[in-house]
């Protein structure tokens, strides 16, 4: 008996199983209008998903009956209904048979916790439930990705089937914080582009904006009483290039470039963030990154020469041969030792705290040079008399009394992990972007940590080759950012409290630059950061990123394609010959190249070997095809660039 209760069970369990995973392949149609499974795109993907048979078919006239308290996802939905498909959309508060129910549990549901819910798609009508209106919302965000991908259109679509996969979803996240960072101060962007960027990062279901505010080459946010970090450090001179080596501007270049937020504009984007259930950390970089501030104010440097500061162009002010902490050629560090700086921050932050509601305030702390500290008779005159004995603890000393002010306002101190060194305050919380091992060591010491290391959640970096991107010193494609896991093995869990990606735009001068450095390796931040780690499959990431590629480009939402791009790898035979190797990133593509300075295309020679350029060729130009489409980027590489690649 026990032996058939065993097998009985063993087949539900893999029945439950095979049909909670999405399968990528499309299923036999099952006449007009069927749904194939590849069309079930969820990002990120849900704790359990079960495709149901049948469809579910948008009427003319959509009715949605609604709990108390959800008017962000009722507008949001009819919004979204409306402009797509002309449907009528109308919200109503008693129905027989309403098209779409958003019901928050009368009992609360443990499984669900804050921001979890349940989606059940039936032919007839869809419910969606949840303990808070939070989990409604993000539970809004999955339906919109089971409508036709033409539901993105800005603009009314003709002649579409507005059909629906019948299924039942359960889904709620792995961790709280879920982050997106947006430096606004290596270049500004407006307040409707940080609404914009917002827009879109709720869309996968992100819930914390960091925003970079300060910096050396801005100050971004109003601060009374205190006018010249708006009049002075808001500005600088308009350069075209490659960042870190423009050459230093003129005293007659006009300062015109730049911006910042009014104390009326925070309020707004913390309101705009609000309703799409986002909360916003402000960043106020120190001691390091405070050219702005300094040449504001240069009393709140340690170096006489600070009243000729000017905030930084884009010019090269760091000397980073040595590596971390860089040699700074000019001194962007506030004084610790200087009591002006401590009333100064105390005022600043005053200030920011009464603006955000959200319980951090993230306080920098990183790449602060010491070379002038080390010479300074200020700084030496307290480790004196402090008693401290190294460069790192004057740091920890400047760190400990920020973050005093920043608990005297009734917020959490936050910073880069370089606030470990030295020693830190017990109550500090760190954000591990050196890789991984510091937070894994500041969560074993009880630290509230959020990881965002450089290798998987640096969205700056190159995502495809060099020739085709804004030069920056590193590479993260897709698939390494796919591979990021926010709670390592060695952390202990309790104290990992989120994750999140960082967009510094030293190499971004436009909106269209920040989408396409997003999209899509935001995509699997997001499911590193929502979805269970056994739920997480490459290959079905990459068919329903590929889903979402539609989905963006009916939006108007730039992207980057370089997973289709080649992966070059050159290297020496034994004879010195030189040798290129093309990868893919994703398989089923193929590679067709030329020497002769024309275009390939699928007539072309196909890669299948490690090649040798022909002895006078100048050029290598390759495409991917996918079948008979082409779907990669024509991406040219002259010889000699290849050359300097194998020394």
């Amino acid at each position: 008996m026990k032996k058939i209760f065993l097998i009985i069970s063993i087949c539900i369990f893999a029945a439950n199983s095979y049909a909670q995973n999405i399968v990528s392949e499309p299923e036999i149609s099952e006449g007009e209008g069927s749904v194939s499974q590849t069309q079930i795109a969820i990002i990120p993907e849900p704790v359990s998903l079960m495709k149901k048979a049948g469809t579910f078919t948008l009427p003319e006239n959509v009715s949605i009956l609604a709990s108390e308290g959800l008017q962000q996802s009722i507008a949001f939905l009819s919004e979204r209904i409306t402009i797509a498909t002309g449907k009528f959309v109308s919200t109503v508060t008693t129905a027989n048979h309403p098209t779409i129910k958003l019901i928050i549990n009368t009992q609360n549901d443990n499984q669900l916790g804050l921001e979890g819910y349940k989606l059940n798609v039936n032919p007839t009508q869809i419910v969606i439930t949840a303990n808070k209106p939070a989990g409604i919302f993000w539970g809004v965000q999955s339906l919109i990705q089971l409508f036709p991908v033409e539901i993105e259109s800005k603009e009314l679509m003709e002649n579409v089937k507005w059909k629906l996969p019948c299924v039942d979803v359960i889904d709620y996240p792995k961790l709280g914080w879920r982050g997106l960072m947006f430096d606004v101060a290596r270049h500004f962007f407006t307040k409707e582009e940080v609404k914009q960027f917002i827009d879109n990062m709720v869309r996968y279901k992100f819930n914390l904006l960091h925003f970079h505010l300060t910096d050396d080459e801005g100050w971004r946010i109003e601060i009374k009483g205190l006018p010249k970090l708006t009049e002075v450090g808001a500005w600088n001179v308009k350069k075209t290039g490659t960042f870190g080596d423009f050459i230093p501007p003129t005293a007659d270049e006009p300062r015109t470039y730049g911006g910042f937020y009014t104390q009326e504009d925070i309020k707004e984007l913390v309101q705009y963030a609000q309703e799409r259930f986002v909360n916003i950390m402000p960043e106020i970089d120190v001691p390091g990154h405070s050219l702005a501030a300094i040449a504001s104010y240069p009393e709140l440097s340690c170096t006489p020469d600070a009243i000729n500061y000017k905030v930084r162009s884009g010019e090269k002010i760091m000397d980073w041969s040595r590596g971390a902490p860089p040699l700074a050629l000019i001194d962007n560090t506030l004084c610790p030792a200087n009591e002006k700086v401590y009333v100064f921050l105390d005022y600043v932050i005053t200030q920011v705290a009464r603006l955000f509601p959200f319980e951090y305030i993230h306080m920098g702390g990183d790449e602060a040079p010491h070379n002038f500290w080390e010479k300074n008779d200020q700084v030496k005159a307290l480790m004196q008399r402090e008693g401290l004995k190294t460069i790192p603890q004057v740091q920890a000393y400047f760190e400990k009394r920020v973050e005093k002010i920043v608990v005297s306002k009734g917020k959490k101190f936050m910073g880069w992990d370089e606030i470990l060194e030295g020693g830190v305050s017990p109550t500090a919380s760190v954000m591990s972007w050196r890789g991984v091992k510091y937070g894994i060591q500041a969560s074993k010491d009880k630290h509230n940590v959020v990881m965002s290391p450089t290798d998987f959640a640096y969205l700056d970096y190159m995502q495809a080759d060099a020739i085709t991107e804004p030069r920056v010193y590193a590479s993260t494609r897709l698939n390494k950012s796919y591979q990021f896991n926010p709670i390592p093995a060695g952390a202990d869990p309790k104290y990992i409290i989120g994750g999140q990606a960082n967009l510094w735009t030293e190499q971004i001068f436009n909106f269209r630059q920040v989408q396409y450095m997003l999209w899509p390796r935001a995509f699997a931040i997001s499911e590193a950061i929502w979805s269970p780690i056994e739920r997480k499959n490459w290959t079905n990431f990459v068919s329903r990123t590929e889903e979402h590629f539609k989905r963006l480009d009916l939006a108007e939402v730039k992207y980057s394609p370089a997973i289709y791009d080649p992966i070059f790898t050159v290297k020496r035979s034994a004879d010195k010959q030189l040798m290129i190797e093309l990868t893919t990133e994703i398989d089923g593509l193929d590679i067709y190249y030329s020497f002769d300075n024309s275009s390939p295309d699928r007539f072309y020679p196909k890669y299948t070997t490690a090649l040798t350029p022909p002895k006078d060729a100048g050029i290598l130009r390759v495409i991917t095809y996918r079948g008979k489409q082409p779907v990669g980027r024509l991406i040219s590489i002259p010889i000699p660039d290849l050359q300097k690649r194998a020394k």
